[in-house]
């Protein structure tokens, strides 16, 4: 199942921060992988969101509100995720996360060479993992 394969790939490529973020995403994946919204795009998001466990929070209520209401779709949630990245400094770790997201979704390169030389040290360590996962799962053939 490719749910699997994903997974097995990204825990042997050691991507996985913690125990925390590793079972924080293999729950999302085992809920929502068979749902008919889930693509690539939003496994990378997943992926992204399980860095602690606010962001995971808010993966998990957008991913309820995907399931639970037939007429939102990922398109909705990519444009309420660059609206909320306008709304934020520029430059801000919160905003480049969002705009990450925003891209996987979309399907837009990232160019982590436009972050800024003295961006958080945390945060361009989150984001160059992200993009190794992206990575990955984007070299897994879907089922």
């Amino acid at each position: 199942m490719w749910k699997n394969v994903i997974y097995r790939k990204l825990r042997s490529q050691h991507l996985f921060e913690n125990e925390a973020h590793q079972s924080r995403f293999k729950e999302l994946l085992d809920c929502y992988a068979d749902a008919s919204f889930f693509t690539p795009g939003l496994c990378k998001c997943m992926y992204l969101s399980c860095w602690d466990d606010e962001h995971f929070a808010i993966m998990l209520d957008m991913l309820n509100q995907l399931k639970l209401k037939a007429h939102m779709t990922l398109s909705d949630m990519d444009e309420n995720g660059k609206l909320m990245a306008e709304e934020m400094p520029t430059g801000d770790y919160e905003a480049t996360v969002m705009q990450l997201s925003c891209d996987f979704l979309s399907g837009t390169p990232f160019d982590l060479t436009a972050l800024p030389k003295d961006f958080d040290p945390n945060g361009r360590h989150i984001i160059e993992q992200a993009l190794k996962a992206a990575a990955v799962i984007d070299s897994i053939p879907e089922e």
